[in-house]
């Protein structure tokens, strides 16, 4: 049977991405907090290729980090980063290998933008880069912070200078706590190309023809012709670079299937024709160099034995659907854009998802860069300044952190194997950064999260920065963990600054097809309901491509 909070839960899962049918829903979360259950037995922490004692190591000093680019952003997700730095990362290391770099609007004013040309330079230098929120000044938010411009946002410039292939944009997952998906999500959202980078203007009647002139000096031809008929025009010229989507497929194969997850690929090549070359590239490596591994692993079964194209209509409804999660997508800059927004709503937020820039330098070596999904979060540092408490999440910042320093640490590990000392280094990175997360998840895991996953009683910003602090520094010197941490349902939304859900929607739904009255839903019932809501799971998956619609 289910009961109106459980339906509440499901509906609001299913209609995260704002849109069944072409309509908006609205519909309230459960008002359950948690059920804690514990279980008393032998617990072993994970470690991961080093079992050194981390007191021993602090009696000996603190390990130099491996050199990395450190970008500094503003506002509460700045206040938040500094915290975690100063109390979890360098009573372990020395970070003076790193190279940091200011980009607040003032500082980029102040240098009139040399400031993100130096970070550009030394990300590709050093290959490993930590990058906290920045903030795209508007035009009142010029005015308010005395700009003598206003300036674009640092991706564009990031993602030329280091030859950007991929934004990879990944679930997070905590071990006992349940979130929108079960299992991992992957997403490879091609780092270049598409609206971004756009040339357009106004203008009024007349003709517009977009001329091809070919580098190797043949003959220039029009690649469009059309007359403007209108008096008010807006034209745009946008095009797609496709020489790096095979690394892009590579990329992306090579993480699934290291992942034990299902790939498809999305475009809309139904309509826009021009898109067909990324799939056809995306088909030929797979077919060629992957499809035997993913058949050995059973990871083809969902999608019918074959890489299955999805439309990018069919994918926004397969996310909501496929909650059991373990599949990946790839997908065109503005369409990868628009369903890890949809993947954020529906495992919980921006701050549970990944955004990873993945890029190459000259010699071939890999370019990473690690940010949280989620912006510099005004609202709690409006509250900060005012002195009101606040409780912000740092997962999405400190999974970058740990992202880059472990990235760090493989490029010097890996541009010298046989050097004793930096195998070392790399060891107690790798070691450290996974003992964080484990202490991290495992303080979430206890009850003693933030505002967001703990409800009203959760810890503030500092309080929380200070409980993980102590319980890393137990977990680095014991390595060892006498019981494991409760198992917790997923945690209330409403606990989001954010939640805007209606409940008496909810309740009105629940009525409808409460027929006895009695408060509770029988089998027959809910399929009849997600049936009209068009979201109910159906015997084959298999995508049916739509005719072109323009």
């Amino acid at each position: 049977c289910t009961r109106p909070e459980q339906l509440a839960t499901m509906a609001l899962r299913l209609a995260a991405s704002r849109t069944l049918n072409g309509s908006s829903r609205r519909f309230a979360g459960s008002a359950n907090i948690f059920t804690i259950s514990n279980e008393k037995k032998s617990f072993q922490m994970p470690l991961a290729v080093s079992q050194r004692n981390w007191a021993s190591l602090a009696r000996d000093g603190k390990t130099v980090a491996p050199p990395m680019v450190y970008i500094a952003g503003e506002e509460m997700t700045h206040y938040a980063s500094n915290l975690v730095v100063d109390k979890w990362i360098k009573p372990y290391f020395d970070i003076s290998a790193w190279e940091s770099f200011d980009l607040s609007c003032k500082s980029r004013d102040k240098t009139d933008d040399q400031v993100l040309h130096d970070a550009v330079e030394a990300g590709a230098r050093i290959g490993a880069i930590f990058k906290e929120p920045t903030i795209t000044p508007t035009v009142v938010q010029v005015q308010e912070m005395g700009l003598s411009k206003s300036f674009g946002s640092p991706n564009g410039a990031m993602r030329r200078g280091w030859n950007g292939i991929t934004i990879s944009r990944d679930t997070i997952h905590i071990e006992g706590i349940e979130l929108g998906y079960k299992n991992p999500v992957f997403f490879e959202r091609h780092a270049v190309g598409g609206e971004y980078g756009a040339g357009w203007n106004e203008v009024g009647k007349g003709t517009l023809l977009t001329t091809y002139l070919p580098a190797d000096g043949s003959a220039p031809f029009v690649v469009d012709k059309r007359d403007l008929t209108d008096d008010h025009n807006v034209c745009v010229v946008y095009h797609n670079p496709y020489d790096n989507v095979s690394e892009l497929a590579h990329l992306f194969f090579q993480r699934c299937l290291a992942a034990e997850i299902t790939p498809y690929i999305v475009t809309k090549k139904t309509v826009f024709k021009w898109q067909e070359g990324f799939w056809a590239t995306m088909k030929e490596i797979f077919d060629a160099e992957y499809k035997t591994k993913f058949e050995e692993a059973g990871l083809l079964k969902r999608s019918g034995g074959e890489l299955q194209h999805l439309i990018s209509d069919a994918a926004t409804m397969q996310l909501i659907r496929w909650t059991d999660g373990g599949f990946g997508m790839a997908a065109h800059n503005y369409d990868g854009d628009m369903l890890t927004d949809q993947i954020a709503q529906v495992h919980r937020s921006p701050g549970f998802i990944t955004s990873n820039l993945v890029g190459k330098s000259d010699d071939g070596r890999l370019i990473k860069e690690f940010e949280a999904s989620h912006g510099t979060v005004t609202d709690l540092w409006l509250d900060h300044l005012a002195g009101k408490e606040t409780s912000l999440n740092p997962l999405g910042l400190v999974e970058a952190m740990i992202g880059a320093m472990q990235h760090a640490a493989t490029l010097q590990h890996e541009a010298d194997p046989e050097d004793a000392e930096k195998k070392l280094v790399y060891e107690r990175v790798m070691n450290f950064t996974e003992t964080l997360r484990h202490a991290l998840h495992n303080t979430f895991r206890y009850g003693q999260g933030t505002r967001d996953m703990s409800g009203p009683s959760g810890y503030t910003t500092e309080d929380f920065v200070d409980k993980v602090a102590w319980r890393l520094q137990r977990y680095l010197e014991a390595q060892t963990e006498d019981a494991p941490p409760p198992r917790l349902e997923e945690p209330s939304r409403d606990f989001r600054r954010n939640y805007d859900i209606d409940y008496e929607a909810a309740r009105k739904l629940f009525d409808k097809y409460d027929k006895k009255g009695d408060g509770r839903l029988q089998f027959e019932q809910v399929s009849k309901m997600l049936e009209k809501l068009g979201v109910a799971p159906k015997k084959s998956d298999t995508n049916t491509e739509k005719v072109p619609d323009v």
